[in-house]
């Protein structure tokens, strides 16, 4: 098939983790280049795009992508757009002369501060273009040998992604989907099964019984399940 904007990274993304298995899910590395180039991108070249700025003012940025961009340690660039957003969101939850008039005195905040909540650029930026990443590991599946045996060479892909994908691809393969179910939870399943001793032999480390025993791979399997269960994201790629 031919390479387009998101190919290139999903298979970039796959083959790396195939190679080195302490990378982890495939799909939280893609999240985080993701995030890490929407970051760079906002403080960069985007910050000043009147698009971009009708947008940062409108939607700001949750909890978590604020703190990235404070550690980024750029604070001119985020100062200019906090700026911008503050001036207008000042305006928009201050009562206008028409509120007053018609008694709705006290309407215009709530309004405005409930559309801001949970609301945040860099949040729409990933998971518009994460989406299409889905779509087109599945459509790769689907469509080359190769990146099938990709798949099966994974160290583990985390539930929440898991769960993502085989949604995405249940949709739009169809009569191809219990296949590609089989395929692909194989490496998610044999994952399960390893943290699940390594948990188990990690609790058991802690009876007197096994304390001259081997921790064997077990010492960080509570860190691992962490990953495996709520995804590794936020995080620098290397």
């Amino acid at each position: 098939m031919s390479e387009t904007i998101y190919t290139i990274p999903v298979n970039e993304a796959f083959e790396a983790c195939a190679e080195n298995p302490s990378l982890g899910c495939p799909f939280c590395r893609l999240y985080n280049i993701l995030e890490q180039n929407e970051v760079d991108l906002i403080l960069g070249a985007s910050m000043m795009e009147p698009d971009t700025r009708a947008m940062t003012n409108e939607q700001s940025f949750c909890p978590t992508h604020f703190d990235r961009l404070l550690e980024a340690k750029k604070r001119l660039p985020l100062g200019l757009i906090l700026e911008s957003h503050l001036d207008q969101l000042r305006k928009e939850i201050d009562d206008n002369a028409l509120s007053t008039l018609i008694g709705r005195v006290g309407t215009a905040a709530p309004k405005r501060l409930n559309k801001l909540d949970g609301s945040c650029y860099i949040c729409s930026r990933i998971d518009h273009n994460f989406s299409r990443m889905l779509s087109n590991a599945a459509l790769l599946w689907t469509e080359e040998e190769e990146f099938r045996l990709k798949v099966q060479k994974q160290p583990y892909i985390c539930l929440p992604h898991f769960r993502m994908w085989l949604e995405t691809a249940k949709v739009e393969m169809k009569k191809g989907y219990p296949d590609f179910y089989k395929a692909v939870s194989k490496p998610v399943l044999e994952y399960f099964d390893t943290l699940r001793a390594d948990v188990s032999w990690f609790c058991k480390k802690f009876d007197y019984r096994y304390e001259k025993e081997d921790w064997g791979n077990s010492k960080d399997s509570v860190e691992r399940a962490r990953k495996f269960l709520c995804a590794d994201l936020h995080k620098n790629v290397k």
